[in-house]
């Protein structure tokens, strides 16, 4: 017979409580850690498909012929799209509830896979990019925010660390599977997004069945506004952005012009190995975050922005000196620094944001590192193709360099923000 305790009703009185309500909490609480992992599906889904197309550009390229600088205008639709989902997901999701915001965000994610498979102008392809970033801006804040809804209050560490490494391991996968899909089988475009496309049903799916709780709290008084956080937040929101968006803005830089710095010192426009470099950069991005999750806080920030600057130097060498392996140390170092960049503030967030405005917070970090994301490569692009690939790519290095010790400097300088 089990053990019997009592507990006090609304009336004051007390009722005996069977301790096997206890016992079958333990299954409950099995099921919610799997449910974390599901829960972070639906985030690498969609940014599978935010860099699938970095590999066949070369493609559209011979075929629409347009130059780099277009493409980093490509590239920055998909910003542009990102940064205006920002400015509503977060607050609607927060409002209405997770699943409302991430089923609309796979529809989308879907058209633009139709789009991208039958796209033949540069028109087509700014229209594919910006409905891939207005599905990632929903997905960033809501789908994130989710994975921490799930996991409850006592795995919020892990809740950041498995929503952050969902983000890159994605967005890496997207370029390796595209271009290994795109050089071993027919008809590249289509049946790399096909492939995309089943990728997001199933992740539909998990949305579909996901445990997310309903909203709480009071409902925002306005629909569209600047993402922000409350008040007594706001120092570890601007630390997180610091080390966050020169990593971001590197990688960013990596996935618009990596290709073409490749085809400059390999002679190749193999899709393989382009689509390799970036899933290289992206697996330094998801390993270095469970390196480094036991951490504290400010050391993951300050490790970040050490690595977004030897990425630049890296950067330097590798146009300097034609050396692919330089290259590749780049893209390495540029992977983990956003990697860290991202645990640490989405870390920072979740210890202290209540759940009813976290995905607006989410919503508000990305902004703040999408931004330079989106504005410094196509500055590099246009320089480049007036005073050449490696003066362009010099500058931009110089600059972004001078960012992320500038974050660093900014993470060091405020400790009493950043407790373990």
């Amino acid at each position: 017979m089990p053990h019997a305790r009592t507990i006090r009703t609304r009336h004051g009185r007390r009722a005996p409580r069977d301790s096997s309500h206890a016992e079958a909490r333990a299954p409950q609480a099995e099921t919610g850690a799997r449910w974390v992992w599901l829960a972070a599906w639906p985030v690498t889904a969609v940014f599978v498909l935010s860099n699938a197309a970095t590999p066949l550009y070369v493609l559209w390229q011979r075929d629409i012929c347009f130059s780099k600088g277009t493409l980093t205008v490509v590239f920055a639709f998909y910003i542009v799209g990102l940064l205006g989902s920002l400015l509503v997901s977060g607050v609607l999701s927060d409002r209405l509830g997770r699943r409302p915001v991430l089923l609309p965000a796979l529809a989308l994610a879907l058209v633009a896979c139709g789009v991208f498979a039958t796209a033949d102008t540069v028109a087509a392809l700014i229209v594919a990019r910006l409905l891939t970033g207005i599905a990632v801006g929903a997905v960033v804040s809501a789908g994130m925010a989710a994975v921490t809804d799930v996991a409850g209050p006592q795995r919020r560490r892990l809740a950041a660390l498995l929503a952050s490494s969902a983000m890159v391991f994605g967005a890496g996968l997207g370029p390796f599977l595209a271009g290994l899909l795109s050089e071993t089988l027919p008809a590249p475009t289509v049946t790399v997004f096909a492939v995309e496309a089943v990728l997001l049903v199933t992740a539909a799916l998990v949305v579909l069945r996901m445990p997310v709780p309903r909203p709480s709290g009071p409902a925002s008084r306005t629909w569209i506004r600047v993402p922000g956080v409350p008040r007594e937040s706001a120092m570890r929101l601007v630390l997180g952005i610091a080390v966050f968006a020169p990593g971001i803005t590197a990688t960013s830089f990596v996935l618009s012009l990596g290709p073409s710095l490749l085809a400059g010192l390999l002679g190749t426009g193999n899709r393989i190995v382009a689509g390799g470099m970036a899933f290289l950069m992206f697996v330094a991005a998801t390993g270095v975050q469970f390196a480094v999750q036991g951490l504290r806080r400010r050391v993951i920030l300050v490790a970040g922005a050490v690595s977004t600057t030897a990425a630049m130097a890296a950067l330097v060498v590798a146009v300097h000196g034609a050396s692919v392996s330089a290259l590749a140390a780049a893209a390495v170092l540029a992977g983990a620094g956003q990697g860290m960049g991202q645990l640490g503030g989405l870390s920072l967030l979740n210890a202290a944001v209540p759940p009813r405005r976290l995905a607006e917070a989410n919503a508000a970090f990305n902004i703040g590192g999408y931004v330079p994301a989106g504005l410094l490569p196509v500055t590099a692009g246009y320089l480049s193709d007036a005073v050449g690939l490696t003066t362009g790519a010099t500058l931009f290095a110089a600059a972004l360099a001078a960012l992320a010790v500038t974050g660093g400097l900014v993470v060091v300088t405020a400790r009493r923000h950043l407790d373990p």
